[in-house]
């Protein structure tokens, strides 16, 4: 205690008008390690009302995500997959804040963004940023490639001159594929897949470190789809940049992700790694999805689950288990009746999964 009192005193102690000495780190002394999750949510959840109408004056809430806990480390990309209309896209906005969550948090490298303001939070949108699943309607028509790409330059004053801007431009779209002769023509004059490459310069011209990847190929010929999906992984490769990959492309998916996350009806069914969700599946409703993947061996053998009918709906989802209506591993009085807990298991792998009967084969 006498110690800590000399150090107090000696410290307030200085002349006036002098300053502390800089502290100096030695050379060997290595940095403070930065958390290697970067992105996690934690039980979050988006509701949205729906007014009740002529013969029901109740008003009713849509679950579009419902509780949905997952994390994404620094230079990892993991992949979200599901049908249409599961909440996939949803839950990328609310990553990202922008669709405010109904409930959970939100935390982008060890801090909650959930109660920040928008000023507050103007800083992370620096960190963090979004490529858009349509190429054709992303991409303002008024503006020229070199508004479109410069504009966030300027917002956040990352050039100091003009000349700095436009040559950050040009960079980035040499990154991307595109020449820096291209910068004083608009949209409507390049094909898709061009685009698609504008909007992913535009994403990067801010340097991000985490970028949400919504259904970025699903709009584009399959001729295309591969080079943007090769361009992303050349891109993580010199950047360092994480990706949150949506699709509903289960061969793209595997292709690109490290981790993946299996999304039906606003929850995570199952979530492990890209050689666990695809070699050693557990859910069944991960198993119809893969099975429903054609493959490019029609003599190769593959077990194929047949799901039944379509997703229940948001407003209205079944008791116990969502999936259980469509299910053929269903067990009564157990799926209809409870919700399944999301968890591993096998404790230790980080393969986890909500199910009361899953595929242990």
């Amino acid at each position: 205690m006498a110690d800590s009192e000399n150090v107090a005193h000696e410290q307030h102690a200085e002349p006036a008008g002098t300053s502390a000495p800089a502290r100096v780190i030695p050379s060997d002394m290595p940095a403070p390690e930065r958390p290697r999750t970067l992105v996690a949510t934690e039980q979050v959840g988006k509701y949205y009302p729906v007014r009740g109408g002529l013969f029901s004056r109740r008003d009713r809430l849509v679950r579009a995500v419902d509780g949905v806990s997952f994390r994404v480390r620094r230079g990892e990309t993991v992949g979200l997959v599901g049908e249409s209309g599961c909440g996939k896209s949803t839950l990328g906005r609310l990553v990202l804040r922008l669709v405010e969550p109904t409930f959970g948090r939100v935390v982008y490298d060890g801090r909650d963004i959930v109660p920040l303001s928008q000023r507050e939070l103007r800083p992370l949108r620096r960190k963090m940023q979004i490529i858009f699943q349509d190429p054709y309607s992303s991409l303002n028509p008024r503006m020229t490639v070199r508004e479109i790409v410069g504009e966030a330059i300027q917002i956040h004053k990352l050039a100091k001159t003009k000349s700095d801007e436009e040559a950050m431009v040009a960079t980035l779209l040499q990154k991307v594929g595109l020449r820096p002769d291209v910068m004083q023509r608009y949209p409507h004059e390049f094909s898709g897949g061009q685009r698609q490459r504008i909007g992913i310069a535009r994403a990067l011209a801010v340097q991000p470190e985490f970028i949400v990847c919504d259904e970025p190929i699903s709009a584009l010929d399959v001729s295309i789809q591969a080079q943007i999906v090769n361009l992303l992984m050349d891109l993580q490769d010199e950047l360092g940049v994480a990706f949150l990959f949506i699709s509903h492309d289960l061969r793209v998916v595997r292709h690109i992700s490290q981790r993946v996350c299996v999304m039906y009806l606003g929850r995570i069914v199952e979530q492990g790694t890209t050689e666990q969700i695809y070699g050693a599946t557990l859910h069944p409703y991960t198993r119809a999805l893969l099975g429903a993947v054609p493959t490019p061996d029609p003599s190769k053998k593959r077990l194929r689950i047949v799901v039944e009918g379509d997703a229940p709906s948001a407003i209205d989802p079944p008791p116990g288990c969502p999936f259980h209506p469509r299910c053929p591993r269903a067990l009564k009085g157990t799926c209809d009746r409870e919700m399944p807990q999301f968890a591993e298991l096998t404790p230790g792998t980080g393969h986890k999964v909500a199910c009361w009967n899953p595929h242990t084969e």
